[in-house]
């Protein structure tokens, strides 16, 4: 029996070398751990257990180990001592690339994680499909796109771009619910360089093309972008300290800590001045838990803000408009940023609390001819669908339709609350009087003066929050000092909620 163990040991040791010391080294001087070393940093010291360790897609011979673990490291362990699961594509071997085996290892990691209901991590560093196995390949990555689509809604789908993920491959990470990036080390596209330079001449290097800055800042792709791997890593950790394991569970309460500015802070965010921008993420700052705001696409559609928070110590989605980018109104791509998180709060039971400051839907031919009419029902969809608590705070301007996309009461928000400084109207006042009052501002003897009190009886009769909260649209006006407590309060009030839906197989949102 001690020789088996002592052959045992030796046949673990060659599969936990991978590809062997001289691909290590060049793992190491592109600036990248080994997909073991990833996991070890991704997770609680000592937790990983391993599972088919000696998957082979050649049978198994004990003296001539072509393909270490198939090119990938699969198995469970605990982040902050609650479970995860997690594959980690290893390029030392074979440069990572998916074969059958090394698909049906992460298959049945993501069938483990919905059997019981965890998160699941994957570690994207590959080659692609392993050419050889032709078909057989191409109908791994479809078993895997099938299962990231299964699992969503149900479990968290973090994906985490390591290296080169191009083709096919790039689907997976694009079914999952978020996708980190590291600059310098990580891409992602369709067709690479080479294919571009001969289909349409175009010259454009694998950074500029795919790189971490261009899918967190001009297409969207990417949620996160990291300056190096043990950041990256240490990121996902925080991310998943705001969700839950599964669908079926609640997110981890943690003890309810006061903001670090004090209440006064947040009468002098906003400018007298309704046409000046300011940060919303100041206020954001200013009423949530110690101040914590983990932002999801930060560089991307920066008009609107959205991220995770807590209030009380218990998780909440945070949708805001941007007033200091674009004057905060929605475009297309904000629409999308906005629509798909909302869907991702409801799917997993998060509460989501909006800050609203919109001027409107952003106008001009190129939205128009992009599509802003089906992209800004994103967001009307998403927030009409989504049954968790929904509490609005209306901070100042709230314009026409983009007021109902983002979460009015007639969206079935749960609580509508108001600042004073709210403006509640079909359209900003001076835009409103020069439609309705122009003759008349013409014809004044003072036009300018006639225009200034045409526009202050407007403010009076049809845009303060008092004309909406006479109406039930609005909950109540409060005090900026009190939109904490306010908000802490009707999360309690409406922890309870229960509402229904018509029964249907799905609905259709806009694309």
């Amino acid at each position: 029996m001690y020789d088996k163990l002592e052959q045992l040991n030796k046949i673990r040791q060659v599969i936990k070398t991978g590809g062997g010391r001289k691909r290590i080294d060049k793992q190491y001087e592109a600036g990248k751990m080994t997909a073991r070393e990833r996991i070890t940093t991704l997770l609680d010291p000592g937790s990983f257990r391993e599972t088919d360790v000696f998957a082979s897609s050649e049978g198994f011979g004990l003296n001539n180990i072509k393909n270490p673990g198939e090119g990938v490291v699969t198995g469970y362990g605990w982040i902050d001592g609650r479970k995860v699961y997690v594959y980690a594509q290893d390029f030392t071997v074979s440069g990572g690339s998916l074969g059958r085996v090394h698909a049906a290892k992460i298959c049945k990691i993501i069938d483990m994680a919905m059997k019981t209901g965890a998160p699941v991590i994957g570690l994207n560093d590959s080659g692609g499909a392993r050419i050889q196995e032709g078909v057989d390949a191409l109908d791994g990555y479809g078993e895997i796109f099938f299962r990231n689509t299964m699992a969503s809604g149900v479990i968290p789908q973090i994906s985490v771009i390591l290296g080169p993920c191009a083709g096919g491959a790039v689907y997976s990470p694009a079914l999952t619910d978020f996708i980190f990036m590291v600059s310098g080390i990580s891409q992602m596209f369709i067709t690479g360089p080479q294919v571009i330079k001969a289909v349409t001449g175009e010259q454009v290097s694998m950074e500029t093309l795919g790189g971490a800055a261009t899918h967190n800042r001009v297409s969207g792709v990417a949620h996160f972008i990291s300056g190096n791997e043990a950041d990256c890593l240490r990121t996902i950790r925080v991310l998943l300290s705001y969700l839950p394991a599964n669908n079926m569970e609640e997110a981890p309460v943690f003890a309810s800590e006061d903001p670090l500015t004090g209440r006064e802070e947040l009468i002098s965010v906003m400018p007298d001045d309704p046409n000046k921008g300011y940060d919303i993420r100041e206020i954001i700052r200013g009423v949530v838990d110690c101040s914590q705001f983990l932002e999801i696409q930060p560089y991307y559609a920066q008009n609107g803000v959205v991220g995770f928070a807590r209030f009380d110590g218990r998780s909440a989605g945070i949708v805001a408009n941007q007033p200091c980018v674009m004057a905060g109104s929605l475009d297309i791509n904000v629409s999308d940023k906005i629509a798909r998180f909302v869907r991702f709060c409801d799917a997993f039971s998060i509460p989501i609390v909006t800050f609203m400051d919109v001027p409107g839907f952003l106008p001009g031919v190129d939205q128009e001819y992009g599509g802003i009419i089906r992209h800004g029902a994103k967001i009307i969809y998403a927030y009409s669908e989504a049954t968790v608590p929904k509490i609005t705070i209306i901070v100042r301007k709230a314009y026409g339709g983009a007021y109902i996309a983002m979460c009015c009461s007639s969206l079935r928000a749960d609580a509508v609350y108001a600042w004073p400084s709210a403006e509640i109207a079909v359209m900003g006042p001076e835009g409103a009087v020069n439609i309705l009052s122009h003759k008349e501002i013409s014809m004044a003897e003072d036009p300018v003066a006639m225009r200034k009190k045409l526009v202050a009886h407007y403010q009076d009769q049809f845009s303060n929050p008092y004309v909406a909260s006479s109406k039930g649209f609005v909950t109540d006006v409060i005090d900026p000092r009190d939109t904490r407590a306010t908000i802490i309060d009707a999360l309690n009030n409406f922890s309870t909620k229960q509402e229904t839906r018509p029964r249907k197989k799905h609905g259709n949102i806009p694309c």
